[in-house]
């Protein structure tokens, strides 16, 4: 199962494996990773699963679509790195992906 640490914005970080085919906030919610709220439950509603995707891997990931590019506009402090965990799926060649979680949710 590919590896993904989850940091918070306090540089305290998690490494847990997700099944391949789960989401990313889909992980964190299965391991009780703080920092992600997921408050929609992944249906891209809210931006409360917000995290910035660390620069080695931003462009690894599949680009986000404009509905995500919305709801990021929402959440506190987008950067551009910013994604919603409940719109990049796992698989094995993410295996290492690391996110940080940002101070708060909105």
């Amino acid at each position: 199962m590919p590896k993904i640490t989850y940091k918070d914005y306090q540089g305290s970080s998690k490494t847990i494996e997700v099944e391949s085919g789960l989401s990313v906030m889909e992980g964190a919610i299965q391991n009780e990773i703080p920092g992600i709220d997921a408050d929609c439950g992944g249906s891209m509603a809210c931006a409360t699963c917000h995290v910035y995707v660390d620069d080695k891997w931003f462009e690894k990931i599949p680009k986000a679509q404009d509905a995500e590019n919305d709801m990021i506009d929402m959440a506190f402090e987008p950067k551009k790195n910013s994604r919603l965990s409940c719109q990049i799926i796992v698989n094995d060649e993410l295996d290492g992906l690391e996110v940080t979680t940002p101070e708060k949710q909105t």
